[in-house]
């Protein structure tokens, strides 16, 4: 039960790490007119995208202004990320092993 449970916090940091990456590049796309967000298929990959990062860059953003007219909370959440990431695997989940064997 132990290993599942890291497997799973590990997957989720995993997939959340990702969809920053991925949004990060769509937001690029948009703003060299390389993609229109118009097509609506790319709208909606970006609304689930928007939706997904939301909870974790909208925080950062309302801290961390633009620095020149680049957001950097994606790099920001990144860092924090890989940070609790660590952090976890090295502190927590040899306790959960443990204890859930």
């Amino acid at each position: 039960m132990g290993f599942a449970l890291v497997w799973l916090v590990n997957a989720v940091v995993t997939l959340m790490i990702w969809c920053i990456i991925a949004s990060a590049i769509l937001s690029w796309l948009f703003a060299f007119d390389v993609v229109n967000p118009r097509n609506r298929f790319v709208g909606q990959i970006a609304y689930v995208l928007d939706t997904v990062t939301r909870p974790i860059l909208g925080p950062i953003q309302r801290v961390v202004p633009p620095l020149g007219g680049i957001d950097i909370t994606p790099i920001i959440a990144l860092l924090a990320l890989q940070f609790l990431s660590v952090l976890f695997n090295r502190t927590v989940a040899p306790m959960l092993i443990m204890s859930l064997g």
